[in-house]
Parts: C-alpha cells; sequence; structure tokens
C-alpha cells in the first residue's frame, strides 16, 4: 500500500484512535502499520477501503478529501470499533494540514500588514533556550552561555525602558504582551513531546508517539500558536519518511525541524511582543493584492522533487528589484518538467511560454503575490506581454552591483534555519565571475571562478538527472578557462563560496542561458577545441578547517538512535581539545555538557534506575543544534568577504567566535 494512496487524516482524529487504544493493542501498534502497509487499497468517490484480510474491510470516508472526524473510519473486524485496525490505518495515512483558526479568535496579529508571511507553521525561528529545567549550575552556565553567544549577545537582557520623566504611574506605556496560560500549557505539552522524541529517537518514535505530538499539534493550533503546531507536523513527517526507509528522507531536515519544534516552544513562556507575535506565527495567508506591476524575465528554472512533482519555476524582477516567480509544479517528474517549459505562463492574458517569459517582460494590473514572492493567476489578474530587459540594462543591471559579501548576508538573514519568518528575501546570488576550470571533490567534480575581489566561488549543478542540461552544461564551461561570465545561482551554505548554477550570460554572445533547459554546445564556447581545463588546488577558506562537524556530528547522531547513542560514548575530552584548539570554546564546552547529560542516570537508594531527565537533555541538545547552525552561518558569511569578516548574520555568533584560531 502507498501512503499517498491513501486520504490525508486530521491530527486529532489520530491521536484520538490511538488514544482510544489499549496498552496491549498500543504495543502492537507499529507492526499493524506496517502489516496494513502491504494490503491493497481502493478508492471509490471519497471513500477509501483497505482490504485487512479476505472477510475484513477497512473504510476511510473523506468528504472534501480529508478525513476529519474518528466516525469517519470503520472496520468491519470482531473488535471494531476497539481494533487496532482503525488506528493504524489513520497513523498510515498522510496526515492533513491543521484546520484554519476559528474566525471569532483572530490572532493579534491578525490585523498586520498584507504582505505578512503565508505559512509560519512551516517556517524557521530563532532559538531562544532557557535551562529552566538544568539544576546543575556549572552546566547551566555552559547552557546560558552558548544562547547567548548564538544570538551574538553577551549578557542576559535587561530590565525595560523606565517611563519617560513627568509621566505618571497611569500614563507609562502598557506593558507588552505575554502568552496566555493556555498557551504556555500547550507549549509545554509540544515540548514533552518533542522532548520524548529526542530521548527515543526515530527508531523508537513510534506510532504512539507521533500520536502524541498530533494531539500537542492539534492542542497548540486551537490555541493560536499555528507556527509551533507546523514544526510538530513537520516532525511527524519526517520521523514516518525515516522510518518508512523514505530515499527522499535526510536526518538534518529533522534535526531542524525538532529543533523549531523545541526552540519555539520553550520561547513561548519568555517572549513579550513583537517577539510573542513571530514565535505564535500566522495562519496561512498565501496571496496579498500588490497594485499594479511592471516585471522583467530573469531565467526559468526546472523543478523537480523526490515526491514525483515535477515543473518550471520562472524569476522575474519588479522595477524597484523585487523577485517574484511564477511556477506550475505539479506530479509527472523530469518529464513534465521538460514539457512544461515551453507552455503557456497561467498569467492574465498573456501567451508566453515559461522559456519565452525568462527573457521578456509583462505588465500586471490587480497583482497578487504571496509571501514568498509567488504571483496569483486570479481571474482578477491582467497580464500583457511587454519589452523585457538584458542583465546588464536597468532594472535588471542594479542586481548585480551589490558585493557579494552583502548579497550572502542577507541571503542568510533570510533563509536561515531558525529565523523567525518574515517573508522576503531569497536565496539567490547575482555574480561577475570568471572561469578558472573544474576541482575534483569527494563529492565529484565541480566548476570553480573567481569572484569579485578574488574570491573563488565552486560552482555545482542544480541537478544530476542527465534529461536535464545542469550537468552538461557544467562540463561544456570547465572547457573554458577564462571566460567572464554573468551568472545566478543559488546559495548552498558551506565553509567556502559554494553555489548550484542555475543560469548565466551567453559565453560567446548576447543572451542568457537557462542551464537546466538550454543546452550549451562546443561552438558556443570561445575555444571550441579546448579539453577540460582543471584549475590547481585552491587554499581554504576561513573556515574549511573549523571543527565544529566534531559537535554537529553529535547532535544529528541523536536523532536516529536517541539518548543511548550519546550516553555509550564515553570520554570525548579528545575530540572538545580539538574544539577548543580551533576557537569554539563555547562548542567544546556544550560537546562535554550534552554527553554528560546522555549518561547521566540516578539510582534510588535500592539502586533502581531512576527516569532520565529528557528536559535537561533536550535543553542541552536544543542549544547545540542551534549554536552550531549560528557558527556555520557565520563562517558560510565569512567566506564570502575577502577580509573574512562576517557580515552581521541574524542570529550568529561574533565573528571571533566563529573563526577558528591560528
Amino acid at each position: 500500500m502507498n501512503a499517498d494512496r491513501l486520504p490525508p487524516v486530521a491530527p486529532e482524529v489520530t491521536a484520538t484512535l490511538v488514544e482510544g487504544l489499549s496498552p496491549r493493542l498500543r504495543k502492537r501498534l507499529d507492526a499493524a502499520v506496517t502489516k496494513l502497509a502491504a494490503r491493497a487499497v481502493h478508492r471509490d468517490g471519497d471513500t477509501t477501503r483497505i482490504e485487512v484480510d479476505d472477510e475484513t474491510e477497512l473504510r476511510l470516508h473523506a468528504p472534501g478529501g480529508v478525513v476529519a472526524q474518528v466516525e469517519d473510519v470503520t472496520c468491519g473486524c470482531l473488535l471494531a470499533p476497539a481494533c487496532v485496525h482503525r488506528a493504524a490505518a489513520a497513523c498510515a495515512a498522510p496526515t492533513a494540514d491543521l484546520a484554519p483558526e476559528p474566525a471569532e479568535q483572530p490572532t493579534p496579529e491578525a490585523a498586520g500588514p498584507a504582505s505578512a508571511d503565508a505559512d509560519a507553521a512551516t517556517g524557521a525561528g530563532a532559538v531562544v533556550t532557557h535551562p529552566a529545567s538544568v539544576t546543575d549550575p556549572a552546566t547551566a552556565m555552559v547552557l546560558a552561555s552558548a544562547t547567548h553567544r548564538a544570538s551574538g549577545t553577551d549578557s542576559a537582557p535587561g530590565p525595560g525602558p523606565a517611563p519617560a520623566p513627568g509621566l505618571t504611574p497611569d500614563a507609562a506605556p502598557a506593558p507588552p504582551e505575554t502568552a496566555t496560560p493556555d498557551q504556555r500549557a500547550a507549549a509545554d505539552a509540544l515540548w514533552a513531546a518533542g522532548a520524548a522524541v529526542l530521548e527515543a529517537g526515530v527508531d523508537g518514535a513510534g506510532a504512539v508517539a507521533q500520536s502524541a505530538l498530533l494531539r500537542a499539534a492539534h492542542t497548540a493550533r486551537l490555541r493560536q500558536l499555528p507556527r509551533a503546531a507546523g514544526a510538530a507536523l513537520s516532525v511527524v513527517t519526517l520521523l514516518r519518511a525515516a522510518r518508512a526507509s523514505d530515499p527522499s528522507y535526510r536526518t538534518a531536515e529533522l534535526v531542524t525541524a525538532l529543533a523549531e519544534l523545541l526552540g519555539t516552544a520553550r520561547r513561548v513562556a519568555t517572549a513579550t511582543g513583537t517577539e510573542l507575535a513571530a514565535v505564535r506565527g500566522r495562519v496561512r495567508r498565501p496571496y496579498s493584492p500588490d497594485g499594479s506591476l511592471r516585471l522583467y524575465g530573469l531565467f526559468t528554472e526546472p523543478v523537480v522533487t523526490d515526491s514525483g512533482h515535477g515543473g518550471v519555476r520562472t524569476w522575474v524582477a519588479g522595477a524597484d528589484g523585487r523577485l517574484f516567480t511564477v511556477g506550475d509544479v505539479a506530479p509527472g517528474g523530469v518529464g513534465r518538467a521538460l514539457g512544461v517549459a515551453d507552455r503557456a505562463v497561467r498569467l492574465g492574458d498573456t501567451a508566453l511560454t515559461h522559456r519565452e517569459l525568462g527573457r521578456a517582460g509583462l505588465a500586471v494590473s490587480g497583482a497578487t503575490v504571496s509571501p514568498d514572492g509567488r504571483l496569483g493567476a486570479g481571474k482578477s489578474v491582467k497580464a500583457v506581454t511587454a519589452r523585457g530587459a538584458a542583465w546588464t540594462e536597468p532594472p535588471l543591471a542594479a542586481l548585480w552591483e551589490t558585493p557579494p559579501a552583502e548579497q550572502a548576508a542577507r541571503t542568510l538573514r533570510s533563509t536561515s534555519r531558525y529565523a523567525d519568518p518574515d517573508g522576503t528575501g531569497s536565496d539567490l546570488l547575482f555574480l561577475d565571475v570568471e572561469l578558472l576550470g573544474a576541482v575534483r571533490e569527494p563529492g565529484g567534480t565541480c566548476l570553480l571562478a573567481l569572484g569579485e575581489g578574488g574570491v573563488p566561488v565552486r560552482l555545482t549543478a542544480a541537478d544530476d538527472d542527465p534529461a536535464l542540461a545542469h550537468r552538461d552544461n557544467l562540463a561544456l564551461l570547465a572547457a573554458a578557462p577564462g571566460t567572464r561570465l554573468r551568472i545566478i545561482g543559488r546559495l548552498i551554505p558551506a565553509a567556502h563560496p559554494r553555489l548550484t548554477l542555475l543560469a548565466c550570460s551567453h559565453p560567446t554572445g548576447e543572451g542568457t542561458i537557462d542551464l537546466g533547459l538550454d543546452r550549451l554546445r562546443r561552438a558556443d564556447l570561445p575555444d571550441p577545441a579546448a579539453p577540460a581545463h582543471f584549475a590547481p588546488p585552491q587554499p581554504a577558506g576561513p573556515g574549511a578547517q573549523s571543527p565544529l562537524y566534531l559537535l554537529e556530528r553529535r547532535v544529528e547522531q541523536t536523532v536516529p538512535a536517541g539518548r543511548a547513542a550519546l550516553g555509550m560514548l564515553g570520554d570525548v575530552t579528545t575530540e572538545t581539545r580539538r574544539i577548543r584548539r580551533g576557537g569554539l570554546p563555547t562548542a567544546a564546552g556544550l560537546l562535554t555538557a550534552l554527553c554528560a547529560s546522555a549518561a547521566q542516570r540516578e539510582r534510588d537508594h535500592f539502586g533502581r534506575l531512576l527516569p532520565a531527565d529528557t528536559d535537561g537533555f533536550a535543553a542541552y541538545w536544543l542549544a547545540a543544534a542551534r549554536y552550531s547552525a549560528a557558527v556555520s552561518e557565520s563562517l558560510c558569511s565569512a567566506a564570502w568577504n575577502p577580509t573574512g569578516e562576517v557580515q552581521g548574520v541574524s542570529g550568529g555568533p561574533p565573528a571571533a567566535a566563529a573563526r577558528p584560531a591560528v
């Protein structure tokens, strides 16, 4: 059975079905989910039928496409409705998006600007860890130090400003808004559920642990905490992918989702004012009016996802430099991506294809735009073809005038794993480079180029699928050392400047190349007979030798196997000594405290093991995850700057803490 063939099930339905099982059946739930996955599935309108055995049938009724009530899951076995089959089916099905907040209880930020973030529930947020559950003063100090260093501060925040002289107490400003008791209780439940997952790891976080997260997520959404609720759903989705050996699963993604969940839940109790609004998040607001826009095409990129979807995304820029996208992505894979590129854009009355729009222009009236820059195609939107602009002409030329270091820092601020989402910014960089040739790396071969200020930049293929042109075009460009190009790439956070190459100016003449769709020929190169050129080894960047990976490795190691993976490590003095020599004493302290917390198990007077301190371990892990992410982003920012200085990455540690000692 393919889980995608089952209708989505509301989180509260899954949680209720699992909670209704007896302790004996809960132990059998994971095995029942696996067994049910092998059964045949038949869909008839809104009803999906699963053959439990030759005589028993399980039904999921999904009016509107979602199983929204417990009564919509029925089973024909003798133990129904208290059987394990209903809960197993709900756990095997995809999780439906959380229901919108009640209209009569709008979030305090509902009256904010129309361009607010569309889906903060899945966004990342800065983590401020408060080790309230840590009782040991020494370890609490390490955790607090990590938190302050990761947020770029050296001391705890002081008291708020005093009332202005001459004002009576009655005239003083009202105190900033704080979370309600119900919201704090919901956040505590999310923290407890997330800490339990971290304690058990992927292997131990089965259907019962997932249902606890789903119940906490449902409660959080009812308490107007959509951001934390969305993070909990992301954790559940990734846990299911990991346990099903989904090839698209990445441990790093689950690390980020867990840290987002735990960090957001912890911040609810302490955040006030505008910070509280960011921590709460916003419900989905897909598109907002943006009046009339004059747009200029930049390029078109193919989009192929691990889930089997395919299509294209065309990037355009406004007269003021803002970036927008027009996309067409649906199930179909790489074949659909190549076909859609030559279909008409779904926007107004224009007959331009996506390829043509990447080099032409549009005049749009009644435009609607999502917070991440997607242009809406509603009935009220009118669009007609207009003249485009070359990359060397205004207004597009201005995109390349910002120094690369500033572009990288701006991109890191908007795409940071734990930054409070504001719905602005993109991950694109616009550079003028000189090609040097190919360089061999452990993960394959990439193209080396020299950017502004003499900074070497590694350019990689956006997709290795041979049906797309990325890989072949990159190999041909490696045969043209000395060629100067104007390029557009997507930033890859690394300790050295690195981009996925998406588009470039033509090597020998006017025009541009969409490197995923257009295929270069040897005749397009300045010297068609030149063989592939391999550039000499380049000196390492400021963070290439950073020992931060020693801490990152332990953070990631916890997720698959839980606390036990670190509790059995024993002495980590050698690793911490190396980290300190690299100029990261806080990272060394965090690694020591994290491993000590994992191994700590106290016994009572009779020698019996007491319950583990899951809260304390989760707090240390969260601080380590957040700190390592901040240092990584600071190292990336420093690598793009010819002087090696950090360009003020939001939430990052001071530059001195990020750079390894010489």
